[in-house]
């Protein structure tokens, strides 16, 4: 049968236009999601696994992650509403209700559950002890933030006092402190994976500790909002939470290797190795909550961090800050 070319014309109209329909469907019903997270970390790796195992698309949500160096900047990207939701520490949200804020920010689902940095030392040799922090260079992190305030209470619990036994560097910003070290600054300094693992491969010094072991569980790094953004946007959090929730059952149920073969995308410039070896130190010391809630003996323990490093004014009930709800919501199905 032959087809007139008004016919075939047709034909090709018709179908532009379907795929012109389903296209707009598409987008009315995806709504779209800025994060803004504190740092680009392996320590992060159920968010980017919701990202590539599709689970917020699941949810017909299109997330977009944008890494904003530093809690401080952060948390001012989302009061100034460059971004929808924050991936940072719940000590940030303290300080905003602190400060008396109008639109306080809300705590709603937990990624982190331990420190996710580690001591890592310049000099290789011999085994480690604590005492050898006594009187040494230590190159910390920002006054006031959690990798800061972690890192001194476990030298407190192993009688070092960061303020007269050792020099604390605190000057650096903290998208520069692992290239200062690698300058030569400091005989010690705190480290996310994989900038450890990088270094010990590179020959620069090992690990010798782990903060997140001698924190214990606190919820580290949160994902938060705005009230505001809360009260207008409760069926897109609850998507983002359930989404959040079944990459965290993923990751939970699957190797190192796994895990580090679908975040490798958001890594492209990091060996495989060190990817898979970053994955399973934090895997190891359980630094991955295995589900969304924030726990009131985490918060705690949390207080307790900031209160012994002095940045805390008063105690902050968990109903001020923090909202369940959708964690709860999601678990309870499960």
């Amino acid at each position: 049968m032959k087809y007139t070319p008004w016919f075939v014309r047709g034909i090709v109209i018709l179908l532009i236009i379907i795929v012109a329909l389903t296209s707009c469907n598409k987008e009315e019903n995806e709504a779209k999601i800025t994060i803004g997270e504190v740092t680009r970390s392996v320590f992060y790796a159920p968010e980017y696994v919701a990202v590539a195992q599709g689970f917020f698309e699941e949810q017909g949500l299109e997330v977009d992650i944008q890494t904003t160096a530093g809690g401080d900047k952060t948390m001012a990207a989302l009061l100034a509403g460059s971004v929808d939701i924050a991936l940072v520490g719940a000590e940030t949200s303290i300080y905003v209700y602190q400060q008396g804020a109008e639109d306080p920010v809300i705590n709603f689902a937990q990624l982190t559950q331990t420190d996710g940095t580690f001591l890592f030392a310049r000099n290789t040799e011999g085994s480690f002890d604590w005492e050898q922090l006594r009187d040494s260079t230590f190159l910390g992190q920002r006054k006031g933030g959690m990798p800061q305030m972690a890192g001194e209470f476990a030298l407190n619990k192993h009688g070092i006092d960061p303020q007269s036994d050792l020099e604390l560097i605190q000057n650096v910003d903290f998208a520069n402190i692992a290239s200062a070290f690698a300058s030569g600054t400091g005989d010690y300094v705190q480290l996310f994976e994989p900038q450890a693992s990088i270094f010990e491969q590179e020959g620069r010094g090992k690990v010798v500790a782990s903060f997140g072991t001698e924190g214990g569980l606190l919820p580290y790094t949160v994902f938060m909002t705005k009230q505001s953004y809360l009260n207008d946007n409760k069926d897109i959090v609850q998507k983002f939470t359930n989404g959040l929730h079944k990459a965290q059952a993923w990751v939970d149920s699957h190797t190192a290797e796994e895990i580090a073969e679908v975040i490798s995308p958001f890594f492209k410039d990091i060996d495989p190795v060190i990817l898979v070896s970053s994955v399973n130190r934090y895997k190891e010391q359980g630094s991955y909550a295995t589900d969304p809630i924030i726990d009131e003996e985490e918060w705690n323990n949390l207080l307790d961090v900031m209160s012994a490093a002095g940045e805390l004014k008063e105690r902050v009930d968990s109903n001020a800050i923090v909202d369940n709800a959708y964690a709860e919501e999601v678990t309870k199905s499960k």
